[in-house]
């Protein structure tokens, strides 16, 4: 106090300026200026002349009564300072000015000069920044953030674009609390890709904690931080009032139209849904309690489960790739949380065949040895139910012999011989209550069920103070030590992502907490959107507060059934593309080097393999695993709805079937014009169709599409959409994943990998036929019927060689299980992908599909076309340029084919039979033909194929096509 009272003497400064000086300096501690408070403020009072033009610079460029001019007077002042800097003596004096000058001119809006209701100045400052242009921000940097300030909290909020959302903590890092919330942000950035907004992700600190009145005086002061974060937030956002932009009073913007700022639950802010609501009506902020998603009118995701459930998605989908149905079949789990936690208590509630043999929490630590199964379910349903339960209100007649509950602060702990023999610790029975955690952690179980909060294990070359939880040092585990089959990351930040990959490169199956645990931003994202359609319908007088407030709680399930369908595509996604890993790692690592490029990744900081690492597993045959997948599946879509959201993609007429996809069915019923006229409408569809395409495709397809041809993320996207559409692939994806747990997990992929094949190819063809702008409303009414029609009666059309083998194909199939007409409708997948040609060829010629079908194939099998493509699948690839070269022999297959197809159509006539017309071109071209058949010959006679022999054989059948 004594030096901020000389800053105010000896530089002749406010009182509120000062303020403004100590809250920039706290911010600039807080973003790694090391420096203490009192060398920072004893550095301002040395050098008042700077600190007085920082002022000036600061009051010029945001004082709303000052704006005439600002301009050059701001550059003045620049001008004076950046000369004043020079003369600065001290590095380190010279550093801390720098900051202030640098944080001030990235300030993009401040409420310093906004009065309260009273006339007064607030009592808190808050400021927000433009991240990405402060260098001295660690990485990654957020696109905004907001820093609030007062003597009695601090808080920031982070974000990673202009709609974004994520939850507000109530943290206890006073001094470096805004590194604890961007390591937030970056899991919630990629946790979000699912949903509409990007991540956002906010904190604050009390700073006087009440000495006295216990708990719930440490609530309410609480309460009253959060409130004045809220405020400091509110303070500098936009409004709409009707349809126009409000901006804030007395806030001189230095960017643009900014209206979209919501906030929800985290770690300490369970309850305060309803309390930010209640802030943002006294600001009549146009989302209304859309703001705050969870509060009395929202979706409680407790209640729900749908965190739980969604993670639970992921487990289901581990097990049943080895085989197994968890729902069905006892598995043995152990677990970090307790029955009364929202994420580690409903999960262990979702499987009445869960034998839960140990978890711990911060308090207790719970073993049973040999639960049953019956018994110890009713008594977890009971914790449940029980308010503020713990481990040691567990009834202890419910636990198997051996069981026991220990106290976490506990000098040592004694195991009874069931006990110690489940955790396999043989005969060492005397253990720390630490030492039991890691045996808990390290267990030979099923399942690892994370519920609660901290970081539990890291890679074996990892320091611990590598991970950033010094509270779990003396626990954390090494993930080679690691027993369990299955991870389940209900929690985030469980594991370091190093940890996650050496476990999977060992053979664990994990995805990532952003992978598992999206339900709940996703149940958050759902009921905001909802509640801005809803609030429309309101405002227009077609529906009350009171009816609104009925529907919501009606909609519950379906809300929860679409969260949850995201979470089973996103896994299905993980899988797919794992099943295709090792030949898929080329494109992969190109992906990842123009995604760097790009500025839109760092690998370090995600921890994807560098170049040696790829190199090495092309080597051995290994792709990229789970973890790693999750990662490049979330960097896909957020790279690519970024790339749809500015093309005018998201307004095709045709997609306004995946706005109200996105929707329950009560709300498309009622309130159709609603959803169709919302602020969010080209968000919505623009996550929707990302969502589908990446899930669908895998993370890498669209770079490849466009590497394939020059074409744009957002045609790509087009090409792609019109091929799901056209092919009416949803119906087949749908038959296949009703499959689960009826037919092994490794054939539904080997299905899926059908359609993949086809989607691809397609979506291809789509972009290198079509040099016009692709209109997909038009193309997919063009191409669905003929098509539909063409796989109706393939079998009739096809030549009987290539009937025998899609026949095969569907009774093996079949043989595993796989019911007839989904086998039939898989296995017609190869020759369907001639359905493009053979439909645009019958537009051209104008003449029936079936009819052009006939000739199409025909050529195929006559002329070898047939032969050459599955001896092109044959071709030993080593290289991505022998891959591009075998794609571009196939597509010069189709087009040779397509040529000769068109030159037997138009020789014939349309009266001719197709068999007929084949004869009389072939006839014409007898020398040819006869050139072509003596080189198949040959080709057929060698053992090993390479490029070079087949590209001799598109030459001669380029020759004969004419091209």
């Amino acid at each position: 106090n004594g030096v901020l009272n000389r800053l105010v003497l000896a530089c002749g400064l406010q009182w509120r300026e000062v303020a403004m000086l100590r809250a920039y300096s706290r911010y600039l501690r807080q973003i790694g200026m090391t420096f203490s408070q009192t060398y920072i403020a004893r550095t301002m009072v040395q050098h008042r002349r700077l600190s007085q033009l920082l002022v000036r610079l600061f009051c010029t460029l945001f004082d709303p009564a000052q704006r005439e001019d600002f301009r050059s007077r701001a550059a003045g002042v620049l001008a004076e300072l950046r000369q004043g800097l020079e003369a600065v003596q001290s590095l380190d004096e010279d550093r801390i000015l720098r900051g202030f000058l640098t944080v001030i001119k990235e300030t993009l809006r401040t409420n310093f000069f906004q009065r309260g209701g009273d006339g007064k100045a607030k009592p808190y400052l808050s400021f927000k920044l433009d991240s990405r242009s402060i260098r001295q921000l660690p990485d990654p940097k957020p696109r905004f953030e907001i820093f609030v300030y007062s003597p009695r909290v601090e808080g920031v909020h982070l974000r990673g674009g202009m709609v974004a959302r994520g939850g507000i903590r109530w943290s206890d890092r006073r001094e470096d609390f805004r590194t604890e919330i961007l390591g937030l942000l970056k899991a919630q950035m990629v946790k979000n890709a699912v949903i509409v907004p990007v991540g956002a992700k906010g904190g604050f600190v009390v700073k006087k904690p009440p000495a006295t009145g216990g708990r719930e005086a440490l609530l309410a002061e609480g309460i009253e931080c959060y409130k004045t974060l809220i405020r400091g937030m509110l303070d500098l956002t936009d409004n709409i009032v009707g349809d126009a932009v409000a901006p804030p009073a007395d806030v001189v913007r230095r960017d643009g139209d900014d209206t979209y700022l919501v906030v929800a639950a985290d770690k300490g802010t369970a309850t305060f849904s309803d309390v930010a609501n209640g802030v943002a009506a006294e600001y009549g902020f146009w989302l209304d309690d859309a703001f705050a998603s969870g509060g009395s009118a929202g979706y409680d995701h407790k209640k729900m489960g749908i965190t739980a459930r969604g993670a639970w998605v992921a487990v289901q989908r581990h097990f049943r790739e080895l085989g197994r149905n968890i729902q069905e079949q006892p598995f043995t789990c152990v677990g970090v949380g307790d029955m009364s936690g929202d994420v580690f208590g409903n999960g262990m509630l979702l499987s009445t065949h869960t034998r839960l043999l140990a978890a711990f929490d911060h308090r207790h630590i719970f073993v049973d040895p040999n639960p049953d199964e019956g018994k110890s379910f009713a008594e977890r349903q009971r914790l449940f139910a029980l308010p503020r339960s713990s481990w040691a209100d567990y009834d202890r007649a419910a636990m198997s012999a051996g069981g026991d509950v220990f106290e976490r602060g506990a000098k040592q702990v004694v195991l009874a011989d069931e006990a110690a023999a489940a955790l396999g610790l043989g005969n060492k029975k005397k253990l720390t209550p630490n030492e039991l955690v890691q045996a808990i952690l390290t267990a030979q179980v099923d399942l690892l069920w994370l519920g609660g909060i901290g970081t539990f294990v890291k890679h074996s070359k990892e320091r611990h103070a590598d991970v950033g939880d010094r509270a779990n040092d003396s626990v954390r585990v090494d993930a080679n030590h690691l027993r369990c089959k299955v991870v389940g990351e209900g929690a985030n930040l469980g594991f370091t992502q190093r940890a996650r990959i050496e476990l999977a490169l060992a053979g664990g199956r994990l995805n990532t907490d952003a992978i598992d645990n999206s339900a709940g931003v996703d149940t958050s994202d759902h009921e905001v959107n909802i509640k801005i359609a809803l609030n429309d319908a309101m405002a227009r007088g077609a529906l009350t507060r009171e009816g609104r407030d009925t529907l919501l709680p009606e909609m519950t399930d379906e809300v929860g059934a679409l969260v949850l369908r995201d979470n089973y595509l996103q896994t299905q996604a993980i899988s797919l593309t794992e099943s295709m890993a090792p030949e898929l790692l080329d494109r992969h690592a190109r992906f990842i080097r123009a995604l760097e490029k790009a500025g839109k990744l760092d690998r370090r900081l995600e921890f994807l393999p560098d170049e040696d690492e790829i190199r090495q597993r092309g080597a051995q045959r290994r792709g990229l695993v789970r973890p790693e997948l999750s990662v490049l599946l979330a960097y896909a879509k957020i790279w690519l709805y970024e790339d749809l959201l500015a093309s005018d993609v998201p307004d095709d007429p045709l997609l306004g079937e995946d706005l109200l996809r996105y929707f329950p069915t009560a709300m498309v019923e009622r309130f159709r014009d609603a959803i169709e006229h919302h602020r969010l409408r080209r968000e919505i569809v623009a996550t929707y169709i990302t969502n589908s395409t990446v899930n669908r495709v895998g993370p890498s397809f669209v770079f490849r599409m466009m590497e394939a041809t020059a074409r744009s993320a957002q045609e790509v996207a087009r090409a792609y959409t019109i091929t799901r559409d056209a092919f009416e692939l949803r119906q087949v994806w749908a038959a296949i994943e009703e499959l689960d747990n009826k037919v092994p997990a490794e054939l539904q992929l080997r299905l899926l990998q059908e359609v993949r094949r086809l989607s691809e190819h397609a979506t291809l063809w789509f972009l290198q036929r079509f040099d016009q702008e692709l209109d997909v409303s038009r193309v997919v009414a063009t191409f669905r019927p003929a098509l539909r029609e063409m796989a109706r009666d393939l079998e009739a059309l096809l030549p009987a060689p290539a009937r025998r083998e899609m026949r095969k194909r569907a009774r093996d199939y079949a043989r595993q299980g796989v019911p007839e007409k989904v086998a039939n409708r898989v296995a017609a997948m190869r020759a369907l992908l001639a359905g493009t040609d053979v439909v645009r060829l019958a537009l051209a010629v104008e003449a029936p599909a079936e009819e052009v079908a006939k000739v199409y194939f025909g050529v195929g099998e006559r002329l070898g076309f047939d032969w050459l493509r599955g001896a092109l699948g044959r071709v030993k690839i080593e290289s991505s340029w022998q891959r591009a070269a075998v794609e571009g022999l196939l597509d010069d297959l189709s087009l040779h084919q397509v040529a000769i197809a068109w030159q037997v159509l138009a020789e014939a006539g349309r009266k001719a039979e197709w068999r007929e017309a084949l004869q009389a071109w072939e006839a014409r071209h007898a020398a040819e033909a006869g050139r072509l058949d003596r080189l198949l010959d040959e080709l057929r006679a060698v053992e090993t194929l390479d490029i070079a022999m087949l590209t001799v054989a598109d030459r001669q059948l380029q020759a004969l096509s004419g091209r």
